[in-house]
C-alpha cells in the first residue's frame, strides 16, 4: 500500500471511528429537565480508553488537561482549558499549538495537585493512563475524568485519532475535529509530494532525542512503532531503527556508539529546545565517535524546530509534518 493510500484508510477509519463514538457518547436530556454544568441540558455519556462510563451534564467547557497531548488536543478544539499541568515546560516544548486564555498551572505531569484543580471547579478533567491510579481516584472526587489511553505502538495514528475523537465528544467539538483532522490529512499528502518531488522518497531516517547524565549523552531512539516513525513513514520514507521500542510508544534506548549501527545515508533528525539545551550539538560537539559518523559529516542532522511535541494529536503532528518538510527540502 503506497504512503497516500495509508492516509486515505487512516481518514476513513477516522470517519468510522467518529460515527462509533456518536453512538457509544449519546445525549439526552436530563430526567429532571434540568439545565446543569455547560447549560445545554443535555447530557453527554461516552466509555474511555479505560472502559469507564463517564457522564457530563453537557459539552464540557471548564476543562482540566493533566498531560500535554490532551492540553494540545483540547486547545485544538477551541476549548480553552483552565488548569494545564506544567505551563512552563507545555510552552518549551508545545508551543506549535500555543495555549489560548491564562492556564493555571496544576502542578507535574504525574503529579497533579488535586487542591489546585478543585479550586478551578471543572465540569472535566482529561488525563492519560500514565497517570497514577490514585491520582485518577482522587480527581474523579472532584469532576468526571476522561482518560485516553497514552501511546499504543500497535497503531499510534489510530489511536491519536481516536484519543481525539473522544475529548470532541466531550467538548461538543465535533466540527472543529474534522478540520483540524482534514488539515492533518492535507498536510501529510502535500508533505509527501514535496518530499518525492525533492528526491527523497524512499530515504532512510532516524529520529531521536537525547539528554545528558554525568557527562555521558543517552539517546533515545524513535524505533517502529513511535508515532514519529509512523507519520514520517507516511510520508514515503523509511525509519532506519532496527531496535525494538517499547509496546506503548515506540521508544528505544542507545549510546552514541549505537549510532554508527545507522545506514551512513541516514537523514538524522532530532528535537531539543532553548531551555533544556542541546545534547547533539553542545555535549556531542567534541565526541570522536558522533564525528566519525558519516551523516554528521555530510550535514545530514537536523534540529527540527522547537516547540512540535512529538507525541502529540493531530495538529502536533500537522506541525511536524510541515517542519520535517521544510527542513528536508529548503
Amino acid at each position: 500500500m503506497t504512503s497516500r493510500r495509508r492516509v486515505l484508510a487512516v481518514t476513513a477509519l477516522a470517519a468510522s471511528a467518529a460515527l462509533a463514538l456518536a453512538g457509544c457518547g449519546t445525549t439526552e436530556e436530563a430526567a429532571d429537565g434540568s439545565t446543569t454544568g455547560s447549560g445545554s441540558g443535555e447530557q453527554i455519556t461516552l466509555t474511555d480508553g479505560t472502559g469507564t462510563e463517564i457522564t457530563l451534564d453537557g459539552p464540557a467547557t471548564k476543562v482540566v488537561g493533566t498531560e500535554w497531548n490532551v492540553v494540545g488536543d483540547l486547545v485544538s478544539l477551541g476549548v480553552e482549558p483552565v488548569g494545564v499541568a506544567d505551563v512552563e515546560g507545555y510552552e518549551a516544548w508545545s508551543s506549535a499549538v500555543p495555549l489560548t486564555g491564562d492556564p493555571t498551572d496544576i502542578g507535574t505531569r504525574g503529579e497533579p495537585s488535586v487542591e489546585t484543580v478543585a479550586s478551578l471547579a471543572p465540569d472535566l478533567i482529561v488525563a492519560t493512563t500514565d497517570l497514577p491510579a490514585d491520582a485518577v481516584e482522587q480527581l474523579r472526587d472532584i469532576a468526571p475524568v476522561l482518560q485516553v489511553v497514552s501511546a499504543d505502538a500497535s497503531d499510534q495514528i489510530g489511536q491519536m485519532e481516536t484519543n481525539f475523537g473522544m475529548i470532541a465528544t466531550a467538548t461538543g467539538t465535533g466540527e472543529r475535529a474534522d478540520q483540524v483532522l482534514d488539515a492533518y490529512t492535507k498536510a501529510v499528502l502535500d508533505g509527501e509530494q514535496a518530499l518525492a518531488d525533492a528526491g527523497l522518497a524512499g530515504t532512510e531516517f532516524a529520529f531521536a532525542d537525547g539528554y545528558v547524565d554525568a557527562g555521558q549523552v543517552s539517546i533515545r531512539p524513535y524505533a517502529p512503532g513511535s508515532l514519529i516513525s509512523e507519520v514520517t513513514t507516511s510520508l514515503g520514507m523509511v525509519n532506519a531503527w532496527t531496535l525494538e521500542g517499547d509496546p506503548a510508544y515506540g521508544l528505544a534506548s542507545t549510546d552514541v556508539e549505537g549510532l554508527t549501527q545507522l545506514p551512513p545515508d541516514t537523514q538524522f533528525l532530532y528535537f531539543s529546545n532553548a531551555v533544556d539545551g542541546d545534547p547533539f550539538a553542545d555535549t556531542l560537539s567534541s565526541n570522536a565517535v558522533w564525528q566519525s559518523l558519516p551523516f554528521v559529516q555530510s550535514g545530514d542532522v537536523h534540529r527540527l524546530p522547537d516547540g512540535v511535541w512529538v507525541f502529540g494529536g493531530p495538529a502536533s503532528m500537522t506541525a511536524y509534518v510541515d517542519a520535517l518538510v521544510e527542513t528536508l527540502t529548503a
